[in-house]
């Protein structure tokens, strides 16, 4: 390229593109600003681009990767990827539920719409009767499935750079002595907003504080968010 002939030493978007795979979260961070300003030619690689990333794994790094390119160019991953409606990550399912709604809400930071989507599924995961009442009861946490909560979780840390999931919020519980007084400020709840389900102050942005998504109704206390938190799933991703 002729910029990389009047700029000898500078990194070439593969070598750049690799460095932000393989380099620590905090580092990553630091790398960010850098493909922002190349975008250009991480779309020039095509169907290249994903070469090294495992779209099994629940890295952020390839997430953050897809919703920068798809910002710039909306055909991209339809065009080169080879995957259905956006959806390049594998979404297992053990009731045969389709996240492809999810990926592309969470591909397109539409986090509000991706919220009411992780709801609805929560209460179908539930069962009948938490889709009629309107919402999950704790007791009936249990009965959702290891494999598709944790694709929720998945999909959540993947399109958020690992800001936001079930996850991300027990890991800042645990931080906190498992204290939900000291929980609310540090994600982001207000007090005085966190007892309805869609508060005014809520923050839907990739701006918003660490754990502040999805948001569990704590209109029955915490018992619910509790019960989420302590699933299998999410014990055995938080360690």
């Amino acid at each position: 390229m002729a910029d990389e002939k009047l700029h000898p030493n500078k990194e070439s978007i593969e070598e750049l593109l690799e460095s932000f795979r393989e380099a620590p979260e905090r580092k990553r961070l630091t790398i960010i600003p850098s493909l922002e300003k190349r975008v250009e030619e991480l779309i020039a690689l095509g169907s290249s681009l994903m070469t090294g990333f495992d779209s099994d794994e629940g890295d952020w790094a390839p997430g953050f990767i897809l919703q920068l390119v798809n910002k710039n160019d909306e055909d991209f991953i339809k065009n080169n990827l080879s995957c259905n409606d956006s959806a390049w990550f594998t979404a297992p399912s053990e009731v045969g539920f389709n996240y492809s709604s999810l990926q592309q809400y969470l591909l397109n930071e539409h986090y509000e719409e991706a919220d009411r989507f992780t709801s609805a599924k929560l209460r179908e995961l539930a069962g009948e009767e938490a889709v009629k009442r309107g919402y999950v009861y704790f007791s009936e946490v249990e009965s959702i499935p290891v494999i598709d909560l944790t694709t929720l979780d998945k999909l959540w840390i993947i399109y958020s750079r690992g800001k936001y999931g079930f996850t991300v919020q027990a890991k800042i519980l645990d931080s906190v002595g498992g204290r939900y007084d000291k929980l609310w400020p540090r994600i982001g709840w207000k007090k005085d907003g966190i007892w309805t389900r869609y508060p005014k102050a809520f923050n839907w942005s990739i701006e918003a504080p660490n754990g502040h998504m999805p948001l569990v109704n704590q209109l029955r206390g915490v018992r619910l968010m509790d019960s989420l938190l302590n699933h299998p799933a999410i014990i055995a991703r938080r360690q």
